[in-house]
């Protein structure tokens, strides 16, 4: 299998899974257990992750908030700061028509709750333009939400420019960093965000396990999801679980060290594969500009041959059609749709995602497989 989808989801690097394997058994302290030299083990290793963790996108290790994951860490942002602002002032909250999913049902989840959700649309390219995001502000908002670099079809949003509009007309900002982080350069600081997102599944580090930013200075409030214990800074109750924490940490520390080198190397890979599928497939088209997109990705619509049909032609290939985590779902992408493509052209895209461990081997294969499968699909299609 060459598995070209490191969008959805990453292999754990080996010195990750090295890192972790013994905080399963030969130290299994509960962090949260301080009584015991154990606990104080566990909870130095977590300190030591969270420390990681804020180094790879420029917050201090107390801005750090250990979830479960992206999804869950969006929830906590956006819900748990509409929540703590309550009932008066600010009630509009804005995001784009491209962001994740879980991002848009937490905006249209508050509706219920008397906030007012406003979902922006986007250019061809996947940018909100700012004069849309201005006139949004014209009228008071609490919270505007942006993701830094799509999962689709890999954008990367000016999210400094963004945020300065949001903050000079008075909003808190969030954003979505679980693409963008490791792959691209981030300082939560410089940005201007308040809040941001990321996942370790998505930087070779394990499943389970995300965190959320939090703005210290100024301070950024937010309330909890869920009643607990508070252990996470009294916004996120649960255990802490150390031996994904640990990963995590390691994770983003190889991430970092590595970011300008992998980024190079991933940017070669992707221009590789684009030449030589542009070579073998007449009119196989880039959805959004080259410019600005994450050094490994590619959004690739095949004329006239649908991408279920050709995943299906090249079972040693692992790419994807959209989204992972709406991929159960048979009806196009909501980020293609809102790009101003068609169904048709929806259904003919690919999503490519390389990663830290494919070679140029396995993008010349790649590109094979799929030109082949292209060529015998399209001559089945003129033979109907």
């Amino acid at each position: 299998m060459i598995y070209l989808d490191n969008h959805a989801t990453t292999a754990c690097d080996p010195a990750v899974l090295e890192a972790m394997w013994p905080w399963f058994a030969a130290r299994p302290g509960n962090p949260h257990s301080a009584e015991h030299a154990a606990g104080q083990d566990a909870a130095a290793a977590v300190e030591a992750a969270r420390a990681e963790v804020a180094a790879l996108i420029g917050a201090s290790p107390a801005e750090i908030v250990f979830t479960s994951g992206a999804t869950e860490a969006n929830n906590l942002a956006i819900k748990g700061a509409a929540r703590f602002a309550g009932a008066g002032g600010r009630r509009r909250i804005v995001t784009a028509a491209t962001e994740h999913k879980c991002v848009l049902e937490s905006v249209r989840d508050l509706a219920a709750e008397g906030f007012e959700p406003v979902v922006l649309p986007v250019g061809s390219d996947g940018d909100v333009a700012p004069d849309v995001l201005d006139e949004a502000l014209e009228t008071a908002a609490l919270l505007v939400s942006f993701m830094a670099a799509n999962n689709e079809t890999g954008f990367v949003a000016d999210m400094g420019g963004l945020a300065a509009r949001a903050r000079a007309a008075g909003a808190k900002v969030h954003s979505d960093l679980a693409q963008a982080a490791g792959k691209i350069s981030l300082d939560v600081n410089a940005l201007g965000i308040d809040l941001g997102s990321l996942s370790a599944h998505k930087v070779y580090g394990p499943k389970g396990i995300g965190a959320l930013y939090v703005r210290r200075h100024p301070r950024m409030r937010i309330a909890p999801l869920f009643s607990g214990g508070g252990q996470e800074r009294m916004l996120r109750s649960g255990t802490i679980p150390a031996p994904l924490a640990v990963g995590f940490g390691v994770a983003c520390r190889i991430a970092r060290e590595r970011l300008a080198a992998e980024s190079s190397r991933m940017v070669g890979l992707r221009d590789r594969m684009l030449a030589g599928l542009r070579v073998r497939v007449p009119g196989l088209a880039v959805n959004g500009a080259m410019e600005r997109r994450l050094p490994g990705n590619l959004s690739l619509r095949f004329p006239g041959v649908r991408a279920l049909d050709l995943i299906a032609a090249c079972p040693e290939l692992a790419v994807s059609t959209g989204s992972a985590c709406t991929s159960a779902a048979i009806e196009p992408s909501h980020v293609l749709a809102a790009l101003g493509l068609s169904t048709a052209e929806a259904a003919s895209t690919l999503r490519v995602g390389i990663g830290r461990f494919n070679s140029a081997a396995d993008i010349d294969a790649a590109v094979q497989m799929l030109a082949d499968a292209y060529t015998r699909l399209s001559a089945l299609q003129g033979e109907a």
